[in-house]
């Protein structure tokens, strides 16, 4: 038996190769030609426009962004609420073109030459171009259904929408002008805390604060406080928390610590779902939980109840 793999033969001078039984095993000799390969996930994402979807974070669902924006920044899917940005929150909150900003030129000053990874003034410039806002507040008077009020919305996206000393000057303007005016107030909250580039001057914006509306209280005017997530630590230590009426949206952490500062500090087990808004409700610690697309209607119904008598008193006088 041959051991070739091949049985060569020539025919009229001819050379000719005719395969023997055995296939050929020389990898060299022998090539396949391979199928064209399916085009890979990779090349897939780079057909898809960046910025076009959003992934939720609660249940991994893929987002057409202009079907986000047109939903509020809440997920059709699940309703998981992702951050807005102060004014979009104000578009969707006020009349159209009834928002008169106030104090849009106040910016924050580096009292305390604060340096570290990077210097404070540093941060602010940085914040100022990615946010278009001079401060982490938005503040001004407005009309919500038939009510003008004094409305102030914090800015997650600068600085954590800490509170520093332009932020508590701005809230504070903001409450004494809605008290000269008879207007109620209405505050939404989303912040780390207060800002530990001023030190001091941050914290005292929490009693500044709380001033202002003890007289607007005294005034009889309503406050109402809409909590969003995450507002924590000296924020929610004073005006978010001294509301007339609290509410806040669904999934909203609110706290003064962190879960995890908390449990490492007592070495105890949290209870399920701490601090979360629906936690914070069953402890009657706010008054009720309101998704972002049933805001401004249930904001208009508080407030025709909430300002019915002081109009029907002021009809009088």
């Amino acid at each position: 038996m041959a051991t070739s793999s091949f049985t060569n033969k020539k025919t009229l001078g001819l050379e000719t190769v005719e395969p023997a039984v055995t296939p050929h095993t020389d990898s060299a000799a022998t090539t396949f030609a391979k199928k064209p390969k399916l085009t890979t996930s990779k090349a897939r994402k780079r057909d898809i426009p960046e910025g076009l979807w959003t992934k939720c974070k609660k249940c991994a669902s893929m987002i057409y962004d202009k079907e986000l924006d047109e939903n509020l920044k809440v997920c059709p899917k699940c309703q998981y609420h992702f951050s807005i940005a102060a004014r979009e929150r104000i578009h969707a909150l006020v009349e159209t073109c009834s928002f008169e900003e106030m104090d849009a030129d106040m910016e924050a000053v580096d009292m305390l030459q604060f340096t570290g990874v990077a210097p404070y003034t540093a941060k602010l410039e940085s914040y100022k171009k990615s946010t278009s806002l001079k401060d982490a507040v938005c503040t001004g008077i407005g009309r919500i259904g038939k009510h003008r009020v004094g409305l102030g919305v914090m800015d997650f996206g600068f600085l954590g929408g800490s509170m520093g000393s332009v932020v508590g000057e701005k809230l504070t303007r903001l409450i004494e002008a809605a008290t000269d005016k008879g207007l109620p107030v209405i505050i939404v909250s989303t912040s780390g805390g207060a800002r530990m580039y001023e030190g001091m001057f941050s914290l005292m914006q929490m009693a500044k604060t709380c001033a202002a509306l003890a007289y607007h209280a005294k005034a009889c005017l309503p406050y109402i406080s809409v909590l969003t997530d995450p507002t924590y630590a000296g924020v929610m230590a004073s005006y978010a928390s001294v509301g007339d009426l609290i509410l806040a949206e669904p999934g909203a952490m609110i706290g003064f610590a962190g879960p995890r500062v908390i449990k490492d500090t007592t070495q105890a087990e949290l209870p399920p779902g701490f601090q979360t808004a629906g936690f914070l409700l069953e402890h009657g610690v706010i008054d009720a939980i309101v998704s972002r697309s049933e805001m401004k209607a249930r904001l208009s119904y508080y407030l025709d109840f909430l300002m019915e008598g002081r109009e029907q008193f002021a009809a009088l006088g």
